[in-house]
């Protein structure tokens, strides 16, 4: 009787409508939007979607609807931000297309700020980002920050030329963080290591990841850091398979 009665219950859920689409429909349209960028129905962008809602509109759609804000995260927004992560590591879509799914993200995410106040709605753990001392290069480290928030997590962007002392002062403010360093230079690339043993002077069982162009996995290992990879939707993988929280 139980497992009817649930059974009952979830195929009623799936029927249920708000202005004539159901909420998987729904869930859906808001994963479209987010893989292919279209951020509200005044963006011409995609050309084929122009004049349709975006995300920004289906977000509110789904708020409105009653759907769980858990559900928005999970079932909409972070499956089409795991596709475009996913279709960026094979090549099939370039750093505009990233740059444009982010965007819709952010404006779905609008509506679903308020929820996190409230602990309806919880990030997977919080990362604190940077590109080590001496280095200036912040375009690769914004791309792998927005697909990785884009994936459910709190990211803390220190921006560039950061020293091993604000990545301790950010440790300290954010308990049970991640590190994530970045380097484009191979002359930089020895500050991960200093950096690495500066906070883990104080956090011995911090998790850092490390990336950049002139990075390896045989780097990482040398340097003590406990993931590396070569592109944003890698960096997401080590993320939720060794770090997540929630």
């Amino acid at each position: 009787m139980i497992r009817l009665t649930e059974r009952s219950a979830a195929i009623h859920q799936s029927f249920l409508t708000f202005q004539g689409r159901t909420m998987n429909e729904i869930l859906e349209s808001l994963t479209r939007c987010v893989e292919r960028g279209k951020v509200n129905s005044k963006s011409p962008y995609p050309p084929d979607l122009k004049g349709q809602d975006g995300a920004d509109e289906f977000a509110r759609k789904a708020v409105e609807a009653g759907i769980p804000p858990q559900d928005i995260l999970s079932n909409g927004l972070i499956i089409g931000m795991q596709r475009v992560g996913v279709r960026f590591r094979n090549k099939e879509i370039f750093v505009p297309d990233v740059l444009m799914a982010a965007k819709a993200m952010a404006a779905a995410m609008e509506h679903l700020k308020p929820f996190f106040k409230t602990d309806a709605l919880k990030h997977k753990g919080t990362i604190v980002m940077g590109t080590v001392l001496g280095d200036l290069h912040d375009i690769g480290k914004k791309l792998v920050s927005m697909v990785i928030e884009g994936a459910g997590w709190e990211v803390i962007d220190l921006g560039t030329d950061v020293s091993p002392e604000k990545f301790l002062k950010a440790a300290d403010e954010h308990p049970g963080c991640v590190i994530g360093l970045s380097a484009l230079l191979t002359t930089t690339m020895v500050n991960m290591e200093s950096t690495v043993k500066h906070v883990r002077t104080k956090h011995p069982n911090i998790k850092v990841i490390i990336g950049g162009a002139p990075v390896t996995e045989e780097f990482a290992q040398k340097i003590g850091a406990d993931g590396y990879s070569a592109d944003p939707q890698g960096a997401v993988e080590f993320l939720n398979s060794r770090c997540a929280t929630n």
